[in-house]
């Protein structure tokens, strides 16, 4: 059941972020673009960039933890999910999808899954 549904939530992913948005690519200056965050909070375009890469893994990392439970600690959890969001990261590079290229999209979508697996591995634990 939990691979079945992680597979599922990686298809979205991939939907979101693998499909063509023009052609090539452009390079996100990780110092540029943590500028525009800090400096456009109050921006709803910001905002919703911010929130989307940090929930773009979450539903697959919290999947993953269930269905492999032992993923629940922050090794593991944190370089698996620091992998997926680069090789997001060089698919779009790699593929002419017309996407910005981003290292900090990359660290943002990990620093999401590292929290909903964290937080579905501490639930686990707790007695019910």
């Amino acid at each position: 059941m939990w691979t079945v549904a992680l597979v599922a939530s990686l298809a979205v992913v991939a939907l979101l972020t693998l499909t063509p948005d023009g052609s090539g690519w452009a390079w996100g200056s990780p110092a540029v673009e943590l500028r525009w965050y800090l400096t456009g909070l109050h921006s709803t375009a910001t905002v919703v960039q911010l929130t989307g890469n940090l929930g773009l893994l979450t539903v697959p990392a919290a999947l993953a933890v269930l269905r492999w439970p032992a993923l629940g600690r922050l090794p593991a959890l944190g370089l698996v999910a620091l992998a997926t969001g680069s090789g997001i990261e060089l698919l779009q590079w790699a593929l002419p999808l017309g996407r910005v290229v981003s290292p900090l999209d990359a660290v943002l979508n990990a620093t999401g899954a590292v929290v909903a697996g964290l937080a579905v591995a501490h639930l686990r634990r707790v007695p019910a």
